[in-house]
């Protein structure tokens, strides 16, 4: 099997060597707990390797994606139209190629396939970050639009992130969808420990991979992106989803079966 690194050697360790070519992984999480940085490392590593790399923005300007991956050492300016497309989702620009007029799934995906088209062949990893925007007015398709999604692109044979916003107070608003078609589930929280802000990740599927169960404690260093600290000693069960929000989980789930 061919795995694609991570960009975080010490990641790539937890999941036997890389995410599978061709698997649509779900990156989950609260806002502000590394998931754009962790994309970020999936892409700069794609450019390093010689991949095809095309990042969607649903929540930031491409400028301010240029910016964050130069706080990281990341040159991405210079792969521009070469090895990588940034797709803007926010701005909106009718006179820019790489803009979305409507952010519709159909609209994103004919747009990826032709950033694709124009980098060439070869192999390509995709970032969406995140696919929330797509049903947040909408949550009910969330599992449709997802599903929509990785049957077109898996065609274009790209290794994609998915990234997802989570919020308890909201929870299947922001649309759980995606877990439910992923191959890997990439699961990252926050807590406030003793006065300070403490950032974590686990693992929660990845098909075809022994992958590790533990959770991690991480932080975000300047021009160097995330590194694990260590894992932690606490129970899964801290850390994964609590259960009022799996029971709506799967309430929505339910309803959302009898209206399909």
């Amino acid at each position: 099997m061919i795995r694609l690194s991570t960009g975080i050697p010490d990641f790539d360790k937890l999941i036997e060597g890389g995410i599978p070519q061709g698997f649509f992984v779900a990156v989950t999480g609260e806002p502000g707990t590394g998931k754009t940085i962790f994309s970020l490392h999936f892409i700069a590593e794609g450019l390093k390797e010689g991949d095809n790399c095309i990042y969607v923005t649903t929540e930031e300007s491409r400028d301010s994606i240029i910016r964050q991956a130069k706080q990281f050492n990341w040159d991405f300016e210079e792969y521009i139209e070469k090895k990588l497309i940034i797709i803007d989702a926010l701005m909106k620009e009718k006179d820019d190629e790489w803009s979305l007029t409507e952010v519709t799934p159909e609209e994103l995906v004919n747009k990826v396939i032709a950033a694709k088209q124009r980098l060439g062949q070869g192999r390509a990893r995709l970032v969406i970050d995140s696919v929330s925007a797509l049903f947040l007015d909408k949550p009910a398709m969330a599992r449709k639009i997802s599903y929509y999604l990785k049957r077109v692109l898996n065609k274009w044979k790209f290794t994609i992130y998915a990234t997802s916003q989570y919020a308890i107070t909201t929870s299947q608003a922001f649309g759980f969808g995606v877990e439910h078609v992923a191959d890997g589930i990439i699961r990252f929280r926050r807590r406030i420990k003793d006065g300070m802000l403490h950032r974590y990740v686990i693992i929660e599927k990845m098909r075809q991979t022994n992958h590790d169960k533990h959770v991690w404690e991480i932080d975000i260093k300047p021009g160097k992106g995330i590194v694990l600290l260590g894992k932690l000693e606490e129970r899964r069960e801290d850390y994964a989803l609590p259960p009022k929000v799996m029971q709506k989980i799967k309430e929505a789930s339910e309803k959302e079966e009898n209206e399909l």
